[in-house]
């Protein structure tokens, strides 16, 4: 673990993986503190509001002691600012993800010279899980089970019914 260091974690979640949690756990035991930050991202057009993907998130890891859950509405840079985080946090599933997020990387650079982003690939269990994936999986009443956690799984099946 890296002394004093307080990392940031951003996403829509929307619904939160396996994936997601499995790069949580790793990034709670390289950093002092990590923070998990939910953004708002209307222009996403989440199927689940903020507070529900921040409970789903909270309930999955409540065994990691240094991890906190937060919405944030802000750009990226005011929120590591605001939340004192030096780092962030991303992950990395292939080359499709890899320019989006170099992107990313450098414009919060630009914004923030002080804010590092480190990229974490998932292991081969995970790496293709998405979280539109799992939407598309759910909206035809497919198994959940090896993409959430079981209480994503039992409320994506309920809206996809109420559909």
């Amino acid at each position: 673990m890296t002394a004093s260091l307080i990392a940031l974690y951003p996403g829509t979640f929307d619904p939160v993986t396996l994936a997601h949690i499995d790069i949580i756990e790793r990034s709670a035991q390289l950093f002092s503190k990590l923070i998990v930050g939910v953004a708002t991202n209307m222009s996403k057009r989440p199927l689940f509001d903020v507070n529900q993907r921040c409970e789903w998130i909270t309930d999955s890891i409540s065994h990691l002691k240094n991890v906190e859950v937060k919405p944030f509405n802000t750009l990226l840079v005011d929120f590591a600012k605001a939340q004192k985080a030096s780092v962030v946090v991303r992950g990395l599933r292939g080359l499709s993800d890899l320019e989006y997020e170099l992107q990313m990387a450098n414009a919060n650079r630009a914004l923030l010279p002080n804010l590092e982003t480190v990229f974490l690939t998932p292991p081969a269990k995970t790496s293709y899980i998405s979280s539109s994936l799992v939407r598309e999986v759910a909206l035809f009443g497919g198994d959940l089970t090896a993409f959430v956690p079981r209480l994503v799984a039992i409320a994506l099946a309920d809206y996809f019914q109420r559909k």
